[in-house]
């Protein structure tokens, strides 16, 4: 029995059933104990109506005992139509003196009783006076059979077990609709999950409810659709890296082929041509190598107390050269008094030098980059902000992702393309967060945000 279908249908049938023949064993039981409880009432006050209208009539209960012997002894009856011996009815007349005149128990008839045997029992009252009293055993009457009594319970109980019968019946049709009602979205998110392993990314599933089922599709459809945009963007990253391993390989190829061949001197701006495209190789391999590091979680951070003035004058002085020769302004405007971060100092260097790396690219000459830090409650902002062309609203979503090539120019500046992508690995690995922002013809600017060592504020 493999199917969950089969499994909650049967699940549900089986609450049905035990909830019907629980309802049926308490309707059955409450209903024969009322009934019982009637007839017993009833009886009584028959037989208390019966003895009263003796007594009014006779004034004793000389002539009475005999009768009531006699309808015991099944020689005749003390009310029309009752037959106590075959309905097994139990009772005592009790004279006003407290003597038993009449007991259906052995034993009982000429007994004294005491007050309290009087407790239960029904006076009977002639003339404002009480000349006896009526014991009635409280035990269940046995039902003469096709009496009317007995045909009431037998009805009782056949309504009560057709009853269970129709709520059975019912629990099995609605446990089945409920059962495949529950079970549609399952099979629709397994049907979509083989889909899926057959290498067709992106199946989405029908959002029928808005509980755990609902979520749960909700959650297969977006990692659905991760796993498509994470495999595209992995064989267009693949495709990236060819491409940019292929380039200085072939030129590198070239150059080792003409020098081998006698075709090409060498000189030294061969040389350096060589040189640059080795280093172009070196960077990309490091990238990729730091890449993959984070993505395994394995980054090592050597965190120490480090002031963001500091390693904003550090980095600038490393661009100074740089920024003179292309002739850009590059400032450092740190906040006063700011406080030390923990920080890894090489590896959040490495962060600006590519943010100021992607700022040199689009800041024309006379142009200006500015590196601030300020603090805001428990944390340093730290902002590099150009006076360049700007990024375009379309692709400022995405210039943090792997090998994105908004910039047609990027593809044929040296460059790797995984700078901003680094960048934001390693702040997030310091547990800090790196956005932008920017319009086209304004500049940009990028704002890393950690927190302060040990949640300190500065003075």
């Amino acid at each position: 029995m493999r199917s969950i279908i089969v499994k909650l249908t049967l699940a549900f049938l089986l609450i049905g059933l035990t909830g019907s023949v629980l309802v049926a064993v308490i309707i059955r039981h409450r209903t024969r104990n009322a009934f019982t409880e009637f007839i017993l009432n009833r009886d009584q006050q028959a037989l208390v109506n019966s003895l009263v209208n003796y007594y009014e009539t006779n004034r004793d209960w000389t002539g009475v005992i005999g009768r009531l012997e006699s309808a015991f002894e099944g020689r005749g009856q003390f009310i029309e139509g009752r037959d106590f011996r075959r309905e097994g009815t139990s009772f005592s007349l009790v004279g006003a003196d407290r003597t038993v005149l009449f007991s259906a128990a052995p034993g009982q008839t000429g007994k004294k009783l005491a007050d309290a045997d009087l407790e239960k029992a029904v006076p009977l009252v002639v003339d404002g006076e009480t000349a006896g009293w009526l014991l009635l055993a409280r035990t269940p009457p046995k039902w003469i059979p096709d009496s009317a009594e007995d045909l009431f319970l037998r009805n009782v109980n056949r309504a009560t077990l057709f009853s269970a019968l129709v709520a059975a019946a019912l629990a099995l049709i609605l446990g089945s609709l409920l059962a495949l009602t529950l079970t549609r979205p399952i099979r629709e998110l397994t049907i979509a999950t083989v889909e899926i392993a057959k290498g067709k990314l992106g199946m989405q599933v029908k959002v029928r409810s808005k509980d755990e089922l609902g979520e749960l599709a909700e959650s297969f459809n977006k990692m659905s659709l991760d796993l498509e945009r994470a495999t595209r963007a992995r064989r267009q990253m693949t495709a990236d890296i060819a491409h940019d391993l292929r380039s200085p390989l072939s030129v590198i190829t070239g150059y080792a082929e003409a020098l081998s061949d006698g075709k090409l001197q060498g000189t030294p701006e061969v040389y350096e041509i060589l040189h640059q495209e080795t280093h172009h190789l070196n960077r990309l391999v490091d990238d990729l190598r730091t890449l993959s590091l984070v993505d395994a979680g394995e980054m090592p951070l050597y965190r120490q107390p480090a002031n963001p003035r500091s390693l904003l004058e550090r980095v600038a002085a490393r661009h100074a050269v740089a920024a003179q020769q292309a002739n850009i302004t590059l400032r450092v405007e740190p906040g006063e008094s700011l406080p030390d971060i923990g920080i890894d100092v090489e590896r959040m260097a490495q962060v600006l030098d590519n943010l100021i790396l992607n700022a040199f690219r689009y800041t024309p000459a006379g142009g200006e980059i500015s590196l601030s830090a300020t603090q805001a409650g428990d944390q340093v902002h730290i902002r590099v902000r150009d006076s360049g062309s700007g990024i375009p609203p379309d692709d400022l979503p995405h210039i943090f992702d792997r090998f994105y090539r908004g910039d047609s120019a990027r593809r044929s500046n040296g460059e790797s393309g995984l700078g901003l992508a680094i960048a934001r690995s390693i702040v997030e690995a310091h547990g800090g967060t790196i956005t932008a922002a920017s319009a086209p013809g304004e500049g940009a600017m990028f704002t890393i945000t950690l927190k302060l060592e040990n949640g300190r504020s500065g003075d």
